[in-house]
């Protein structure tokens, strides 16, 4: 049985794609998928209960589609082409649904461990993949083909330690960063209370109050983060912002974070 965040934040998902009926059917398909669905409560049961680490999944991989939807409207806003667009051999809504099924298998290797857990959702998320875009595009094996290469890019790509050249999975990698509010560390700090080492991942992530995604006014997109407390700058500076280098949208986003009450610092 699905949570009330998931399905909230599904609700929020369907209500940016109100104007997309393919991308809509898209998120509905996988909203209904069984076997993803479980993979991504068992990926989550790892994350928390054995490894002690942050929600790894169901509505942290929701967050992330929600993200990257809202950063890919923008940019279309812009007038920015993705990298299928640009490179004249795929759609804006063949980038979205790309985006969206990386969105939501991205994190699905943590049900076998946090080392090279990027790769590990690669492989888990292919047959998904596969029965996904025959049910959307029976009979269209380029859309298929390109699709499920850009989403394994995307998938692969989002911690990082993988190179990635395309718009749509630098998308990822930033929207899979700007997912660190409070929300996604309060499970793990009320059932692991030992200390070890990471632990200033659960409690940065915990002074974020919030995160803005916006249009820009130096650039498309503007990120905007406010927290409770300094020790949030560590969330920013050592996770967020270092997907952020290393994605090929960072030319497309500006950075502001400070505590409430106080003035924002930029970052980019």
């Amino acid at each position: 049985m699905k949570s009330a965040k998931e399905v909230t934040t599904e609700t929020k998902i369907l209500n940016k794609l109100k104007n997309r009926p393919v991308c809509t059917e898209l998120v509905n398909y996988l909203f209904s998928d069984a076997e993803l669905q479980e993979i991504q409560d068992y990926a989550n049961n790892v994350s928390i209960r054995r490894l002690g680490y942050n929600d790894h999944g169901p509505v942290h991989m929701r967050q992330v589609v929600y993200n990257a939807i809202k950063m890919m409207t923008i940019l279309h806003d812009f007038g920015i082409k993705t990298s299928l667009e640009d490179e004249g051999i795929g759609t804006f809504e063949d980038s979205m649904c790309a985006v969206i099924l990386a969105g939501m298998m991205h994190d699905m290797g943590m049900a076998i461990g946090r080392q090279n857990h990027e790769e590990l959702s690669g492989l888990l998320s292919q047959p998904i993949i596969d029965r996904t875009l025959m049910h959307m595009f029976p009979n269209d094996l380029h859309k298929r083909v390109i699709i499920k290469a850009m989403a394994t890019e995307a998938i692969i790509g989002h911690m990082s330690a993988h190179k990635i050249h395309s718009v749509e999975a630098g998308i990822i990698l930033i929207a899979d960063g700007c997912d660190m509010t409070k929300g996604r560390a309060r499970i793990p700090l009320a059932i692991n209370t030992a200390p070890k080492v990471g632990d200033i991942h659960k409690y940065s992530a915990n002074a974020i109050k919030w995160i803005g995604i916006h249009h820009g006014e130096r650039k498309p997109i503007k990120i905007d983060i406010e927290m409770t407390s300094e020790v949030g700058f560590f969330q920013i500076e050592e996770v967020l912002l270092e997907k952020i280098n290393a994605s090929p949208a960072k030319k497309f986003v500006e950075l502001y974070a400070g505590v409430e009450g106080e003035e924002r610092k930029c970052y980019l």
